[in-house]
């Protein structure tokens, strides 16, 4: 793979490609600038959309992101993603991660536990991967040792969302009153992906689950993307959809309608970044976000507020203090 050429820090990729936004591979970095903390103004800040991996992991997701993705800025493992977050105000951290096979998903679990366990401030989520056998078990277990909802990948565990295998999921999360993050938007589709992003996602594939399970609590990363419009309109006609802004505000990709969505329904978004796997700065959306002049309520419901009612966490951290 050649070396990431830097872009200027406010030129975008470009136009979405038909065949997806990694179809020629993978997308330059950008040396943009960083700052060393969360402005007063944007705080309190709740990063709904953080990555915890055991050490082999994330290095195995990395040499992926650098082959077919992007480049990695930030290479650093669980211990120090947090630490980075929380030393820079960001108050508290949603943590993320995905089973790839079958029989990863209870000792992936057991690492979030462990990792959060005497973290107030940070919400791990479990994971399963969709028809693994005893997947509603392994969710229950996880559920009991103290993980607060569930994160799922279709494009990278090769699932729909409206497959029959999923019942047992969406069952489990209903009956532990828990929020379901499934990245169910097409985009960033990669011919490196085992399945076609396009074949096993979509937000007719969405509505389904949603119309089957009403009583799910979903959360959908990057607002849906690419169907902008078809998720606003989701978001219309089910309350209990929810979306978050990661890696949509950028300027990253040329993708304008996102906005749209910040505009539209700042009731049920939320602020994540999809840390540390970012070719950018830590801070480049959320200044975006900052530079877009929503009045102070729906400022607050994106940056904090909506992700306190979804994960259903402390209206204040008792140690988000710093200096």
């Amino acid at each position: 793979m050649q070396d990431a050429v830097p872009i200027p820090c406010c030129a975008t990729v470009g136009p979405l490609p038909k065949d997806g936004m990694l179809a020629a591979g993978p997308l330059p970095a950008i040396d943009d600038e960083e700052g060393l903390a969360v402005p007063q103004a944007l705080r309190p800040l709740v990063d709904a959309h953080v990555h915890l991996f055991a050490p082999p992991v994330f290095e195995a997701l990395w040499r992926w992101f650098e082959t077919h993705g992007w480049p990695i800025r930030y290479r650093l493992h669980a211990e120090q993603v947090i630490d980075f977050q929380l030393s820079r105000g960001v108050d508290h951290l949603v943590a993320l991660h995905y089973a790839h096979k079958p029989g990863l998903a209870r000792s992936m679990n057991e690492f979030m536990t462990g990792i959060t366990a005497d973290r107030p401030r940070v919400t791990g989520l479990a994971t399963v991967l969709p028809g693994e056998p005893d997947a509603g078990q392994i969710l229950a277990d996880a559920f009991a040792a103290g993980l607060g909802g569930v994160k799922l990948h279709c494009h990278v565990q090769c699932f729909a969302a409206d497959d029959d295998s999923m019942a047992e999921i969406y069952e489990a999360c209903i009956a532990a009153d828990v929020p379901l993050v499934m990245h169910a938007g097409r985009e960033p589709k990669s011919p490196a992906y085992a399945c076609d992003p396009y074949e096993v996602c979509g937000a007719d594939r969405t509505a389904r689950v949603l119309n089957d399970f009403p009583d799910l609590k979903l959360c959908v990363p990057h607002l849906g993307a690419d169907e902008f419009e078809a998720y606003e309109a989701l978001l219309e006609q089910h309350d209990g959809l929810w979306l978050d802004t990661t890696m949509m505000l950028a300027d990253y990709f040329d993708i304008p309608h996102a906005w749209r969505l910040i505009d539209a329904r700042p009731d049920r978004l939320l602020y994540g970044t999809d840390f540390p796997n970012l070719p950018y700065a830590w801070d480049r959306e959320l200044h975006r976000l900052g530079a877009r002049r929503l009045d102070d309520d729906a400022l607050a419901s994106v940056l904090h507020g909506n992700a306190r009612r979804l994960f259903g966490l402390p209206d204040h951290d008792a140690e988000a203090s710093w200096a």
